[in-house]
């Protein structure tokens, strides 16, 4: 008798586990069959493109003859180019001036607008204008703010006593306008995302550093910056992704001049694809710039999040 009990304690322990099993396959089976769809166009858009530009990176192609071969002489070519270089050097400056500014800006503005009223509302209406206006079209539209002596800036700075700045056709400026174009264009998208993060903070955390006797600033820096650290490391991302994404202004306002003091790594690859029909060396140049923005993705996200603190 007690070992038919035992053997009746062990099939029931046994039946449950084993029904847990198959729920967890049936569970698992269905997430995949939803995600399907997902995957296949993953894979269709994102990895094949890689995969594509990470062959022809490597294959090497000799002009008027058929004869290929594999190796890292696009990537040779591509290092040994002066335009290249100056292109690396045109977007980091780019990043520099565009990221610490937008996201400066953005959070300032956040932090000043998070109160729910009419008047705030009607203020972030108008910072948020500017996202909506596709780059091509905010491009054509600073084309008439700069132009020299009878564009809106030369205008108004002409009536303080100015004289005129031929602003997109002087290499040593015609990076910065491209900056501060990408500026007005960037920071009222950045702010929404810093808006988000300050409704997650409790007020308790104010209200108590209030009763401490902590100032305006203080709260800022002990309680709102800190706990943003994810959404800053997720802005932060989206402003590398835009640094080298974003290359409409310079077609439409430069196309990499005036003496390539303008031309972005993509407009760049855009050069050496399109215009030069070098695409060996252009596949190179987006596989050196993915794996840089990868890189500074990562070490982005790992620097700003280490030492986070998180609500449950």
């Amino acid at each position: 008798m007690a070992g038919l009990a035992a053997g009746a304690d062990e099939a029931l322990h046994i039946r449950p586990t084993a029904r847990a099993y198959v729920r967890r396959r049936t569970e698992i089976r269905r997430a995949g069959l939803l995600l399907l769809p997902s995957l296949v166009f993953l894979a269709a858009f994102t990895y094949w493109p890689i995969g594509q530009a990470l062959v022809q990176a490597l294959t090497i192609e000799t002009f008027g003859s058929s004869t290929v071969s594999y190796g890292l002489g696009n990537f040779e070519r591509l290092l040994a180019d002066d335009s290249f270089g100056r292109a690396v050097v045109n977007n980091l400056l780019y990043a520099l001036g565009t990221i610490v500014p937008s996201i400066g800006i953005a959070l300032a503005l956040a932090v000043g607008l998070q109160e729910a009223t009419r008047f705030n509302a009607l203020l972030r209406t108008v910072v948020f204008f500017p996202v909506l206006l596709p780059l091509v079209a905010a491009a054509a539209l600073f084309l008439f703010v700069f132009l020299p002596g009878i564009g809106l800036l030369d205008y108004y700075i002409a009536k303080l006593g100015g004289g005129t700045t031929n602003w997109l056709g002087d290499p040593d400026i015609a990076l910065t306008s491209l900056i501060g174009l990408t500026v007005w264009k960037n920071a009222g998208y950045y702010m929404l995302f810093f808006l988000a993060g300050l409704q997650a903070i409790p007020l308790d955390l104010y209200e108590a550093a209030r009763i401490e006797g902590a100032n305006a600033w203080q709260r800022f820096r002990r309680i709102t910056f800190p706990l943003l650290g994810p959404t800053l490391a997720f802005v932060l991302i989206i402003a590398l992704v835009n640094v080298i994404t974003q290359v409409d202004h310079v077609m439409v306002l430069t196309k990499g001049g005036p003496s390539d003091s303008t031309n972005l790594l993509l407009f760049y690859i855009y050069q050496q694809a399109h215009e030069n029909y070098d695409y060996g060396k252009a596949a190179a140049a987006t596989v050196l710039s993915v794996a840089g923005l990868l890189a500074l993705s990562f070490l982005s996200l790992r620097t700003l999040e280490r030492g986070t603190h998180y609500e449950a």
